[in-house]
């Protein structure tokens, strides 16, 4: 199974190759793609560069060109596609039906459905495959390993699965909560809970993170504070004061690769566009191991205990996977 792995900047990309990617995935500096927040992501003369060092190692370079095209802009994503295929990019990671079809029409290129297409039907993946040539998707993250395996029974596409890291309880990015507050939109700016609208606020009770003025989170004195984002905050409804939407948590399937390798998948995300070089590292070396392991007939080896201290708020779960539910 390829494993993919996220790159914010230049050095994670090259983390990224030297920890055991088979391919890397990463966006340009702008809202074409969903983790679009200041400091990361890459201009064309970096992409170009990072692709040659990615193809020197025999490696692939993915780039998410993800949101969705707005109505008066349409441009920026077309000039970011040539440009992502100018750089030489491997392939495309798109959603939106204009970007699709504007690669589809003019480039050569290789073309996966982004999971912010939400695609998880038979009947939706062959509409994608049949219309614009689309030759893998990226599924959401709502499936069980048997979901999968019924799927990948029905399509002629390959199917790519997140193994790693955040979870959203949102139908992918398309958050009403974020948008509510802030005015931005992942799926159209490509950012979730903007910087630029939070700040912490420290009393002699503690600090209160917030998001645009709203109270997000309360922490006692010496608490460690997370980054506030609406969905994972805690609220008090009826007498109870609890994480309300989604616990902050950190997807970690690595103890199934076996069960989604013979469910037919074809590719493993990791998500961390936003993380740095050491996250990196240590992320994509464990899933190089536990891949080969799989793929050998090897032991498995006890990748959630190795990768406890990457997972949000200490905690990990193996999500839709599973189907257990509190």
């Amino acid at each position: 199974m390829e494993l993919v792995c996220p790159a914010g900047t230049p050095a994670t990309l090259r983390a990224a190759v030297l920890a055991g990617a088979d391919s890397i995935y990463c966006g340009f500096r702008n809202e074409t793609n969903a983790r679009n927040f200041p400091g990361l992501n890459f201009s064309t003369e970096e992409l170009a560069e990072g692709a040659r060092f990615a193809h020197a190692h025999g490696k692939k370079v993915l780039v998410a060109i993800n949101t969705f095209a707005q109505v008066d802009r349409v441009d920026l994503w077309r000039k970011a596609v040539d440009d992502a295929v100018a750089s030489g990019a491997d392939a495309i990671i798109a959603a939106d039906i204009a970007v699709l079809d504007h690669v589809a029409r003019n480039h050569e290129v290789r073309l996966h459905l982004s999971v912010q297409a939400a695609a998880a039907t038979p009947e939706a993946i062959g509409f994608y495959a049949k219309a614009f040539g689309v030759r893998r998707v990226v599924l959401p993250r709502v499936l069980s390993v048997q979901e999968i395996a019924a799927l990948n029974r029905q399509i002629d596409v390959e199917t790519e699965a997140f193994v790693f890291g955040g979870l959203c309880v949102m139908v992918e990015g398309r958050c009403y909560l974020s948008s509510y507050a802030t005015g931005k939109s992942p799926n159209l700016n490509g950012v979730c809970s903007p910087p630029e609208w939070v700040n912490y606020v420290e009393d002699g009770n503690g600090t209160t993170a917030r998001l645009a003025g709203f109270a997000i989170d309360r922490y006692a004195p010496g608490e460690p504070a997370g980054y506030p984002t609406l969905c994972k905050g805690r609220f008090k409804a009826g007498d109870k004061t609890s994480y309300l939407f989604e616990d902050p948590v950190s997807l970690n399937a690595g103890s199934m690769l076996a069960g989604l390798k013979s469910a037919g998948v074809t590719a493993l995300k990791i998500e961390g566009r936003q993380r740095g070089k050491g996250y990196v590292t240590e992320v994509v070396g464990a899933f190089r191991r536990a891949v080969d392991a799989v793929e050998t007939g090897g032991d498995a080896i006890e990748i959630d205990r190795i990768l406890a201290g990457m997972s949000e708020g200490g905690r990990q779960t193996a999500g839709a996977y599973r189907k257990t539910w509190r």
